[in-house]
């Protein structure tokens, strides 16, 4: 079966976002590359832009990576306010799925409260202080992932 990792865009503070998102997931960062890192005379960076992520990975669980980037400022931004995707996290319990919504939505807003849904699971959804929409979901009678 294929894996799905998220790949998320962001103007310029996706090592602030994935500093917060080590801190709830926990891990240490697989790779991170910056603009820096690939400069070269046919491929010049601007001195501004150095520093930003070209490529940041964090794994999650044992074949999860949740990676992202800054976008050049000569590519235009990010639209943070669309509806870029939405991240689904299929936890193994209420408890972890307690801890991870509450954990990630700091700061952000809540869309739908997490609880138990019509449906039979625990789910709950919310935009997160960078504007990343994410979805908790634990359904004990589902063990598949996403």
């Amino acid at each position: 079966m294929p894996l799905i990792n998220p790949h998320i865009n962001f103007n310029g503070n996706a090592e602030e976002a994935f500093t917060f998102y080590k801190s709830v997931f926990g891990g240490e960062f697989a790779k991170i590359m910056r603009f820096k890192d690939l400069a070269s005379p046919e491929c010049p960076v601007a001195e501004h832009e150095e520093n930003k992520i070209m490529h940041i990975a964090l794994p999650i669980g044992n074949s999860n990576r949740l990676i992202g980037n800054d976008v050049p400022e000569i590519l235009g931004t990010t639209n943070e306010n669309e509806n870029r995707s939405k991240i689904v996290i299929s936890a193994e319990s209420k408890e972890e799925a307690d801890k991870l919504f509450h954990g990630l939505s700091v700061g952000g807003q809540i869309e739908g409260p997490i609880g138990d849904s019509p449906g039979g699971s625990y789910f709950g959804c919310f935009r997160d202080k960078y504007g990343i929409e994410w979805i908790v979901d634990f359904d004990p009678n589902d063990r598949r992932q996403f």
